[in-house]
């Protein structure tokens, strides 16, 4: 009766620092791999080895890939390990009078404990590693996103950067994963008119977007969200599905709610003597969560009742349950109003699923294995594979649209932000000029205009506006984007005068070392 395409999309931004010994913000890169990563990645295995057919698409952003590639980033995870390990043992010791507490600290030890062992011997400390592993077996569709996740409405008045950010992001795919991304995900969903121009130039067949980017497309189309359309260039746009969404991602009406699951923000970080948690931090006297948590979703601080795994994982299969039966219904009501299968599209955030939906790992498997029972009437598929299967679709060109608040660019263009883009722009500018200036460089000048091209890009990143905005670590967002822009502007002053300060430049490439093989020349105006 249809298809069923659910698409992850695996992106945090560039949290390296070498110069520290510890650093919190590089935390968010290790919680991340131990509540949503390495769990996905241990659902995907074992589904896969089981013999069940699932199809999934996953995006990996060039950012994530190059963290998780970083040797000195795997190091730092595995000693982040062991202090977790040590803190779940401790967990255990202080909790021997509370039974229902104490089993809870051992589970978060054995969950630790697995995420080592998968991560060192599995995957000999690099996820990459199984991804490729499942791309090639046929079951996992691995896509790219731009360069460091790039709002890309926002540079439409400077070409050169959509260009260098495409581009950059498919040769980072190409040498992470070793083979050609099969679709491109357009970072926070953001889309214009003429985008897909640089999305045609890199071979890239499709791309996702929000649901009214399709609905309000110059010429309405005509199976709404249900089917790909063709840009005029041929490039194809998938709509997201407001209602399959709405199960997920609302606040009010979504699974993740339910107060029989854990709870995200009651931590053992918050509630603990901070002199008993101090060897565990990264700042020892600033507090943070630690991933221990004890407390279901209840009811207000301490009215809260104890987590209870059991009633969590009964819940979740209700809800897997309730999630493709509806799933069916919705696909039941479309066909019988088109001419071809419909397409429903699930794209979500990775992060949703461990980090702050604890039990949704397990409700994803759920729904995988419940798919495999009835493919009969709605079949897993990926967007690639159901052009394959339906190339014939209608031509129309989408409108500006983005997944953020209020559906447009709001998010990454206001009042706490918006200061960012004449400088953005600027160096965009002055980039091209670089290129031109120095177009056949070798040695150590050519290390410093793809320096220069790393400062750039990173300065460019989604993610720091998306922090002004959320007033979540403002700080440190307002920190990396001046040091882009300011590493940047040295670069380029050093250049232009013939007087680079060498130590300090050695130090800036040695921290900001994504992308290695890159090549300043990819902007070009």
């Amino acid at each position: 009766m249809g298809y069923l395409a659910l698409v992850l999309h695996w992106h945090l931004p560039y949290v390296r620092h070498p110069e520290h010994p510890r650093f919190l913000e590089e935390y968010w890169f290790f919680e991340a791999l131990s509540e949503t990563y390495i769990p996905l990645m241990s659902v995907f295995e074992r589904l896969h080895s089981e013999g069940i057919h699932y199809r999934i698409t996953l995006s990996i952003s060039p950012t994530l890939a190059e963290m998780l590639r970083d040797e000195l980033l795997q190091n730092r995870y595995l000693a982040y390990l062991e202090r977790i390990c040590e803190l779940a043992r401790l967990e255990i010791q202080r909790t021997q009078g509370q039974p229902q507490m104490n089993r809870l600290a051992r589970m978060y030890l054995e969950r630790y404990l697995m995420c080592r062992r998968i991560f060192r011997d599995d995957y000999r400390c690099n996820l990459l590693n199984g991804l490729i592993r499942l791309d090639r077996a046929g079951v996992v569709d691995l896509i790219c996103s731009a360069a460091t996740h790039c709002f890309l409405p926002l540079f439409e008045v400077v070409p050169q950067v959509v260009k260098a950010q495409v581009q950059v992001a498919v040769h980072s795919h190409v040498r992470n994963f070793g083979g050609y991304p099969k679709g491109f995900w357009l970072p926070e969903c953001g889309y214009y008119p003429g985008v897909e121009e640089y999305l045609k130039e890199e071979r890239l067949p499709y791309f996702f977007m929000e649901t009214h980017g399709i609905l309000y497309a110059q010429e309405r189309p005509r199976y709404g969200v249900y089917a790909p359309l063709y840009c005029p260039n041929m490039v194809a746009a998938f709509g997201r599905d407001p209602e399959s969404a709405r199960s997920v991602w609302s606040a009010r009406d979504g699974y993740p709610g339910d107060p029989v699951y854990r709870d995200f923000y009651r931590d053992i970080g918050y509630d603990l003597p901070l002199e008993y948690l101090k060897p565990f931090l990264p700042e020892e006297e600033v507090r943070m969560s630690t991933g221990i948590k004890y407390h279901a979703i209840t009811g207000p601080g301490d009215q809260k009742r104890l987590y209870n795994p059991k009633a969590a994982v009964k819940k979740l299969l209700e809800h897997a349950d309730h999630f493709v039966s509806a799933r069916i219904d919705q696909s039941v009501r479309l066909s019988a109003l088109m001419d071809q299968p419909p397409l429903i599209v699930c794209p979500f955030d990775a992060e949703l699923f461990g980090h702050w939906w604890f039990e949704g790992p397990q409700w994803l498997e759920a729904v995988l294995r419940r798919m495999g029972e009835v493919a009969d009437t709605l079949r897993l598929t990926t967007p690639g594979q159901y052009l394959s299967e339906h190339p014939e679709q209608q031509f129309a060109q989408p409108s500006f649209s983005s997944w953020g608040n209020k559906g447009y660019a709001e998010v990454w263009l206001e009042g706490s932000n918006d200061w960012v883009y004449r400088h953005l722009h600027q160096q965009a500018e002055r980039m091209c000029e670089l290129v031109q200036r120095f177009p056949k460089e070798r040695g150590m000048r050519k290390r410093a205009l793809d320096q220069a091209f790393r400062e750039m890009l990173l300065a460019e990143a989604s993610d720091w506006a998306f922090i002004m905005k959320t007033g979540t670590t403002v700080p440190y967002a307002l920190r990396r984007t001046k040091e882009h822009i300011y590493n940047f502007s040295r670069i380029y002053d050093g250049l232009m005068t013939g007087g680079l300060q060498q130590e300090w430049f050695l130090q800036v490439e040695s921290r900001n070392n994504l992308f290695r093989e890159i090549d300043y020349r990819l902007c070009v105006a």
